[in-house]
């Protein structure tokens, strides 16, 4: 019985193991000093992630999230006009919260709305990833991606945004679109469940509501470590239970991930052969970027790419655009999956993902290079 509990979870926790893998073998491989791997661990994105998966655990357990969920499904006619108004919410938030922290808001209350009725979670949670891509694809402090080549170009906050819009606006109106045909037309029926409603904890959820609030500002300040670590000390004494319950391997995947593939981007196999490309051309930076997104993930592609590309916005397109298809193509993929944690959440996504990149990839580009 122990054997096989072992081997659900090693089986769950999957990803953690191969990422743990590939930085050992290149660990063997490829011998590095400390301070590559202080660089590739990305300490202060893992300071920030602990953080907010503290404030969002205490935000679940004090049952506030199940109240607005209950409040919002009382309201939706339909599972179309319930879908859009969450792929909608995601998006906006996305361009003021960055990518990751718009999924930790609205993927639980998803999760609990789909409990209180009829609603597809896990064909909601794929349809907020990408729809985080695509809202956060507009604002320079969307995401680490864009917030690197923002400062890289040196563009003003409105002229960044500009740039991004016909891009942002064709990948939101393909989500749209998406989402629209995707979830049934059936109106929202409440579960029997849905009207035993919990109490709410009021000081935890005040705890939770600020804690959250304070770390995406600290970490809008560089001070996510700070903010951490004061949130850390804070749920010890105030709220140890919500602490014990924090997803602390999705951390130790997020290292695995940061080491593995920051290690792979710097190979000199890899630099060679992009020597060899002529990233002058829009279309050839475009493709690259997309392509090396699905390889090693959108922010390790735009830390490879940085150097090499002459213009900011198309490989800030392209990385975005990259965010579609495989899971790694953007670790806020990930994220949300794991924060559902609903079966076959990875074949779902793949389902819809790949096909979405397929399709937006061609047509962002031309609205991009028509209006941009």
């Amino acid at each position: 019985m122990r054997a096989r509990r072992w081997r659900d979870r090693l089986k769950a926790e999957w990803l953690l193991l191969a990422f743990a893998l590939l930085t050992l073998a290149l660990a063997l491989a490829d011998p590095q000093p400390i301070a590559a791997w202080r660089r590739w661990l990305q300490g202060p994105t893992l300071a920030g992630l602990a953080g907010l998966l503290i404030a969002i655990q205490g935000i679940r357990d004090s049952a506030m999230v199940q109240h607005v969920a209950a409040l919002l499904v009382a309201r939706a006619h339909s599972l179309r006009s319930l879908g859009l108004l969450l792929v909608t919410a995601t998006a906006l938030l996305s361009m003021v919260l960055t990518n990751d922290v718009s999924l930790f808001v609205l993927v639980p209350l998803t999760v609990v709305i789909g409990g209180l009725s009829n609603l597809p979670v896990l064909r909601m949670v794929v349809l907020e990833a990408l729809a985080v891509n695509a809202g956060s694809t507009l604002s320079p402090i969307g995401s680490p991606q864009n917030l690197l080549l923002w400062q890289h170009g040196q563009l003003s906050f409105l002229g960044f945004a500009w740039a991004m819009a016909p891009a942002a606006v064709m990948m939101f109106a393909l989500v749209a679109a998406l989402t629209w045909i995707w979830l049934p037309r059936d109106r929202v029926a409440l579960a029997p469940q849905a009207l035993d409603r919990q109490s709410v904890a009021r000081g935890l959820a005040a705890l939770s509501t600020i804690a959250l609030a304070a770390m995406v500002v600290l970490m809008e300040y560089g001070h996510a470590a700070l903010g951490a670590g004061v949130l850390l000390l804070v749920f010890v004494l105030a709220a140890p239970r919500s602490l014990a319950r924090v997803d602390w391997l999705l951390l130790l995947t997020f290292a695995a991930i940061f080491l593995g593939l920051g290690h792979l981007a710097e190979l000199p196999a890899v630099n060679a052969t992009l020597d060899r490309l002529d990233f002058s051309q829009p279309l050839t930076l475009y493709l690259s970027g997309i392509i090396a997104s699905q390889l090693i993930s959108n922010v390790p592609a735009t830390v490879l790419l940085l150097e090499r590309a002459h213009d900011p916005i198309t490989l800030a397109i392209a990385v975005n655009v990259g965010g579609f298809g495989l899971a790694i193509g953007s670790l806020a993929n990930l994220i949300a999956l794991r924060l559902a944690r609903q079966p076959h959440g990875l074949r779902a996504l793949h389902q819809a993902s790949v096909p979405f990149l397929l399709v937006s990839a061609p047509l962002v580009y031309l609205a991009w290079r028509w209006l941009g």
